[in-house]
């Protein structure tokens, strides 16, 4: 078995519907600039209130990704 190596990165995604797409957010912008995408985990969910109503949902992720060699 080859060996492989992982970079772990923080994201947070913000929407204003869920946590779940808020999750979704972030994912889809990072596939866009990061390359073999591997695992995301929840680490943290939380909300953003104004006038003691619920503006936004957020999610923070742990996402992986694979080093790829040259």
């Amino acid at each position: 078995m080859a060996e492989s190596v992982y970079k772990v990165l923080e994201l947070v995604g913000v929407s204003s519907e869920s946590w779940e797409k808020a999750a979704v957010a972030a994912v889809e912008v990072a596939a866009g600039s990061l390359r073999d995408l591997r695992i995301a985990e929840v680490v943290e969910q939380d909300l953003q209130i104004e006038n003691g109503k619920v503006k936004a949902f957020r999610t923070r992720l742990k996402v992986s990704f694979k080093y790829q060699k040259d």
